[in-house]
């Protein structure tokens, strides 16, 4: 079929272009124009097909994963990425730390619309997933909570959290030394799921089922947040740090899927124009689900 030649030909450029130029600093503006030109392209061979989206939606078969020789490879580059990662907060923002306060205060606002009172989520215990040294759980959960549990897969981060939470570190339960993609919540456990910048280091087929596992985790009237960079159109991926940026009709996608319902999304304020826009979710259990 005559996608069938196009995708192999996109494929085999983009291969060419990961190996030979995305080592280089100096390629990485040749290596960003080739990778927008292979999206496009590709995105609009899906746009003739619809029966292509359909299967790929189908099989849960992501586009991520295609385009970088599978999984292990882009999972593995994610994790030599944070290696070089500083313990600190300004690691945590990716050099961005000056938005720090106005994505805390942001977060709380949103959490405080689902915790707290007949029919919404208790305040027992939270789930801070992809955690780094704890900054959601500092600002955001523990001013809620009694108590957290975090979870994150570099080891020196979660090692860091004691001294980062200042005198709080005795209301962490537990630290899971995990990826999310290995991670399954415990049963019933959890009032709130927080998932922060870091759903777009899954493929799409492990944040399903990510999503759903999560699902058996929250209690009654439990919610799921995510909030994460979110794509103007379609998907981007980075190479540097081996993640992918999805539109929100990706991410509606995955969570219909999943059996989430949404409650309510909101777009982050206040970060400059020039950044990606950042996206909040509150999810539930869906109808029927146990």
């Amino acid at each position: 079929m005559a996608y069938k030649a196009a995708h192999l030909a996109f494929k085999s450029r983009w291969h060419k272009t990961d190996e030979e130029l995305c080592r280089h600093s100096m390629s990485f503006v040749l290596h960003k124009a080739i990778q927008n030109d292979f999206f496009q392209s590709y995105l609009y061979l899906l746009e003739k097909l619809p029966l292509v989206i359909y299967l790929l939606a189908v099989k849960l078969y992501a586009l991520t994963s295609q385009v970088i020789n599978g999984e292990m490879q882009f999972y593995a580059r994610a994790k030599h990425f944070y290696q070089e990662v500083p313990a600190t907060e300004e690691g945590m923002m990716g050099d961005y730390i000056e938005l720090s306060n106005t994505d805390i205060e942001s977060s709380k606002e949103f959490l405080r619309k689902f915790v707290g009172g007949v029919g919404k989520a208790g305040t027992n215990r939270a789930l801070d997933c992809g955690s780094g040294i704890g900054r959601i759980s500092k600002h955001v959960l523990l001013p809620v909570f009694k108590s957290v549990e975090l979870v994150d897969m570099m080891e020196n981060f979660l090692a860091e959290v004691p001294n980062y939470l200042q005198g709080k570190e005795d209301r962490v339960e537990m630290y899971y030394c995990k990826s999310l993609q290995e991670f399954t919540p415990a049963p019933h456990r959890y009032d709130v799921i927080w998932i922060q910048w870091v759903s777009g280091y899954l493929t799409d087929k492990d944040l399903l089922e990510f999503l759903i596992r999560c699902q058996n985790g929250l209690k009654d009237n439990g919610v799921i947040i995510l909030k994460d960079n979110v794509a103007r159109e379609g998907c981007i991926l980075d190479c540097l740090d081996s993640s992918v940026i999805r539109d929100l009709n990706i991410l509606h996608s995955l969570i219909e899927m999943s059996g989430l319902t949404i409650l309510r999304e909101e777009r982050q304020e206040g970060f400059p124009e020039q950044c990606v826009p950042v996206w909040m979710l509150a999810m539930q259990k869906g109808p029927g689900h146990s």
